[in-house]
């Protein structure tokens, strides 16, 4: 069982580390559970990600406090509203928009009233 958590967390690194570059894939997300699924595996890849330059402030933000950086959430609205013009530009129907509108808002609420890292 050690080397499943072990290998899906490396996959959540991978899934990261492509989503600092791809606007549209959320980066924090796949770092916690990297971070979840080492805990559970390995504590030399658990240290590693925690003490990692780039990553390891934002997981440390958000168990803290549940914090994330006003950059991180700029970002995210940029994705959010990207995806959600995709959508609109692409002609979905509008039952497909509303849902999306309102989910996209909800995540919007959520991460805007998170404290800031």
């Amino acid at each position: 069982m050690q080397y499943l958590w072990a290998g899906l967390g490396l996959l959540c690194v991978a899934l990261a580390m492509v989503g600092v570059v791809l606007p549209l894939l959320p980066t924090v997300p796949f770092l916690l559970l990297a971070a979840f699924f080492f805990a559970r595996s390995s504590s030399r890849l658990h240290n590693w990600l925690l003490t990692h330059r780039v990553f390891g402030p934002m997981i440390i933000d958000w168990q803290r406090s549940g914090a994330i950086h006003p950059s991180a959430k700029k970002a995210a609205t940029a994705s959010v509203a990207a995806v959600f013009g995709i959508s609109v530009l692409l002609s979905l129907p509008s039952h497909v928009l509303i849902i999306q509108a309102v989910v996209l808002s909800g995540v919007m609420i959520f991460i805007w009233t998170r404290p800031n890292g």
